[in-house]
């Protein structure tokens, strides 16, 4: 009996799942979404290719990377380097375990460059007003906005705070706890009263969840519809929707709440070496 020939589908789904072991959730779908596109490309392109050792940078990977870059809608430079990436590491990953591939599939002239942008935080007008709408809205995304303006945390460790995020570390004294989030690290954030109120809103509110939200997310202090995608959108509409009605003339980002903390603490005088360690930066 002659022995199975995996597809080129099985192979690269059984590495990422090997992957998928040591590397974070949202990476790996980065990883599946890179190879899926991929082999779906040489399907329906060059659908004599069956092996690995078949693969050549002219035609296969050189007209991919033109299919990349005519999408549309169209990749921005970044998702089109991320999915080379992780296609250039699995393929590196495949000769390293004995597969017979041709060298310099891909090159390092092949990646996007990377737009410089500077961080934007908010004007302080648009702030102020931006802050208004969320505290005169009795709503758990608008609230958690809040929250994130209010600690500077990443929207991701906001997501992922636990029901008992709120600590005692000394007399009078509370702090946040964020979870082991982007650089793997855990920290606490100093808690002010309006912290401390804030995450008192979000707990009653999230008491008011529909039940099947929190059986989603046990112990975390954001109940999730569905998945942890689906709470980051309705976050992202949350935040559009507001930045609306408060009239701000922008276009406003979650990660923009971040800068505009960190651009308040540096008003405030704190120093940039204690900045980097509030927020989380190596």
């Amino acid at each position: 009996m002659r022995p199975h020939t995996p597809s080129l589908e099985e192979i690269f789904d059984t590495h990422i799942q090997t992957l998928a072991t040591t590397l974070r959730p949202q990476t790996v779908n980065v990883y599946r979404c890179a190879a899926s596109r991929f082999l779906a490309y040489l399907h329906a392109n060059f659908p004599q290719v069956r092996r690995l050792s078949q693969l050549c940078r002219d035609p296969h990977l050189l007209r991919w990377l033109q299919t990349l870059v005519k999408q549309d809608p169209p990749l921005s430079n970044k998702t089109r380097r991320d999915y080379l990436l992780c296609l250039r590491r699995l393929l590196d990953d495949f000769a390293d375990n004995g597969y017979a591939l041709q060298p310099g599939l891909i090159r390092r002239q092949d990646f996007p460059p990377l737009p410089h942008v500077l961080p934007r935080a908010l004007s302080p007008e648009d702030d102020l007003r931006l802050q208004e709408e969320f505290q005169r809205s009795d709503d758990l995304c608008a609230q958690a906005l809040l929250l994130t303006r209010a600690t500077g945390l990443r929207i991701g460790e906001c997501v992922d705070l636990s029901v008992d995020c709120l600590r005692v570390v000394g007399d009078q004294q509370w702090a946040l706890h964020v979870p082991l989030g982007k650089l793997y690290t855990e920290r606490l954030v100093p808690a002010d009263e309006n912290t401390r109120m804030i995450v008192a809103r979000l707990l009653r509110l999230r008491a008011l969840a529909p039940p099947s939200w929190l059986e989603n997310s046990p112990g975390l202090l954001l109940p999730r519809p569905r998945s942890r995608h689906a709470l980051y959108k309705s976050l992202r509409r949350t935040l559009a929707a507001t930045a609306r009605r408060a009239g701000c003339p922008h276009h406003v980002v979650c990660h923009q709440l971040r800068h505009t903390f960190a651009s308040e603490m540096v008003r405030l005088g704190i120093s940039l070496p204690a900045l980097m360690r509030l927020l989380g930066h190596k």
